[in-house]
């Protein structure tokens, strides 16, 4: 594994759960397409970058270990910043983030990004 595909360094403070780690992501995600550069140390240091979380989803997906409507799910309630409830989603959202969430945590996990 040469330096540029390491997918993050022992600096920085973990992630506490995959759904921490998904919504950092996403509001990295949202500001970068908004035009957003980098222009300095974040708050928290984290042990990644966004696209290192984007790159573990995109593995789970590329081994069919989850699908287009578990991103589709990820993606509309990563942007509202807030998971699916009982009662706001609809159809199997609530169903469909958990079991994501579920297979994203152990990729995560093995590369340092979640505690």
């Amino acid at each position: 594994m040469n330096a540029k595909s390491t997918p993050h360094t022992s600096a920085g403070t973990a992630f506490a759960s995959p759904e921490d780690a998904w919504f950092w992501t996403m509001g990295a995600l949202q500001a970068r397409r908004d035009g957003a550069r980098r222009s300095g140390p974040a708050a928290i240091p984290r042990p990644c970058e966004p696209d290192d979380v984007v790159r573990c989803l995109d593995g789970l997906y590329r081994n069919r270990r989850i699908n287009l409507s578990h991103a589709r799910v990820l993606r509309q309630w990563g942007e509202r910043q807030m998971p699916p409830q009982r009662g706001r989603a609809w159809g199997d959202d609530c169903q469909l983030w958990q079991e994501a969430m579920d297979r994203l945590a152990p990729a995560l996990r093995q590369k340092g990004i979640v505690a």
